[in-house]
C-alpha cells in the first residue's frame, strides 16, 4: 500500500520532548516502512522520522497551537502532496472536512481528544466521507450514534526503552503541568503516603507557568523535586528507578500514553479509575487505580508489584507491532470494500 499519514502543524515528528499525537504518528510511520509499505509523511518540515516527508510543508510552531489558520495552512500543503497515495490517515481534527482531497482516495482520522459535544459533532458531519477510529472504549461509548469504525489501542516501540530497577526510592509524576492531569493531587498523595516524589512536566505556555507558580510549587516539599521537561532517555530513566508512576488524573482522558511507558520500563502505575486507565492498568497487577483519597494507602503497596509482569503488559497489549498491524488490517478491509 502507498499510505499518506498527516500529522499536525505544531510539533516535528518524532516530538523532542511533549507531543502525544506526534509520537503516535511516528511509531505508525516506522512501523509501516518496516512492514514494506510505502509511506508519505505529511509533517513540520525539521521533522527527523526516516520516511519520505511530503514537500512544501512549514516547520513547526508550537507557539500556534491550537489556530485554526496555521492548522488549515498545513492542512492544504499536506492534501496536495497526497496524491497517489492508496489511503490517507489524517490525525489532524479539521483535515478530513477540507474540500480538495484527492479524488476516490479513502480517508481515516482517529479522534485524539475527548468527545465533548461540540467535537462529536464536527466526527459525526465528517463520516459522512471518512472512516473514524477512536483509541479506547472509554473515549467513545458516549456517542453511540457516531460511526466509529474500530477502536485500536495506542502502542508504542519497546525497543529503546530499558526496564528499571525502581530503586530510587521516590514515586514519578510525567505530564503536562495543567489541573487536568493531576500534579497538584500527585504532589497531595505522596506527601499523605510520606513517599519522596519527582515530577517532570511541560511548564512553557501561560497557563502552565501560571498553575505551576501559583498553586503547584508553593506546596512542593523537601522531599519533592520538580525536574522541567525531558526528553526520551530521561524520561525512560526517571520512570525506571521510580516505583510508581503517580497519575492521579482528572479528567476522562481517551488514552495515557504516560502510563504504557511507565509500564514499559516495569513501573507500575497508580492512577485514578478516569477514561482510558480502566483499559491499561490491572488493578492489583499492574498497578492500582482508586479515588484520589485512597491512593496514598495504595501508592506504597506499588513497590511490591511484579515489574516484569508490568513490561509484559505492554509487550502483550500496547506494543508498536500490535498497533501497526491493528492499523494495517483496517486499511486493507477498508480498500477491499472500496474495491
Amino acid at each position: 500500500m502507498r499510505i499518506g499519514l498527516i500529522s499536525s502543524p505544531w510539533f516535528d515528528v518524532p516530538p523532542a520532548a511533549y507531543g502525544g499525537i506526534e509520537r503516535v504518528v511516528d511509531t505508525l510511520a516506522r512501523g509501516f516502512a518496516a512492514a514494506g509499505e510505502d509511506v508519505l509523511l505529511a509533517a513540520p518540515s525539521g521533522s527527523s522520522c526516516p520516511v519520505p516527508l511530503a514537500p512544501g510543508m512549514r516547520e513547526a510552531d508550537s507557539q500556534d497551537l491550537g489556530m485554526s489558520g496555521s492548522e488549515m495552512n498545513h492542512i492544504i500543503r499536506a492534501y496536495e502532496a497526497m496524491h497517489g497515495v492508496d489511503v490517507i490517515h489524517d490525525h489532524t481534527l479539521i483535515g478530513p472536512l477540507y474540500a480538495h482531497r484527492p479524488p476516490g482516495v479513502p480517508v481515516v482520522t482517529t479522534i485524539h481528544g475527548r468527545l465533548l459535544p461540540e467535537v462529536a459533532e464536527i466526527y459525526r458531519a465528517m463520516s459522512r466521507d471518512t472512516s473514524i477510529l477512536g483509541i479506547s472504549h472509554d473515549q467513545v461509548h458516549e456517542h453511540p450514534e457516531l460511526n466509529v469504525a474500530r477502536v485500536i489501542h495506542h502502542g508504542m516501540d519497546l525497543s529503546g526503552v530499558p526496564v528499571g530497577t525502581g530503586k530510587g526510592g521516590y514515586a514519578c509524576f510525567v505530564g503536562r503541568m495543567s489541573p487536568d492531569k493531576g500534579a497538584l493531587e500527585a504532589v497531595r498523595i505522596a506527601h499523605a503516603a510520606g513517599v519522596p516524589l519527582r515530577l517532570a512536566a511541560k511548564v512553557s505556555e501561560p497557563p502552565e507557568l501560571e498553575y505551576f507558580h501559583e498553586v503547584v510549587e508553593p506546596v512542593l516539599g523537601p522531599d519533592d523535586e520538580f525536574v522541567g521537561e525531558i526528553g526520551e532517555p530521561e524520561k525512560y530513566h526517571l520512570m525506571g528507578d521510580a516505583f510508581a508512576l503517580l497519575n492521579p488524573i482528572q479528567w476522562p482522558e481517551p488514552f495515557g500514553l504516560v502510563m504504557i511507558e511507565a509500564l514499559a520500563t516495569g513501573t507500575p502505575v497508580v492512577a485514578t479509575p478516569s477514561g482510558s486507565a480502566p483499559e491499561i492498568v490491572d488493578h492489583g497487577i499492574t498497578g492500582y487505580l482508586a479515588p484520589a483519597d485512597e491512593l496514598p494507602g495504595l501508592l506504597p503497596k506499588a513497590a511490591d508489584l511484579d515489574r516484569a509482569e508490568c513490561r509484559r503488559a505492554v509487550s502483550e497489549r500496547f506494543s508498536a507491532e500490535r498497533m501497526v498491524a491493528d492499523h494495517l488490517d483496517f486499511y486493507r478491509e477498508l480498500l477491499a470494500r472500496r474495491a
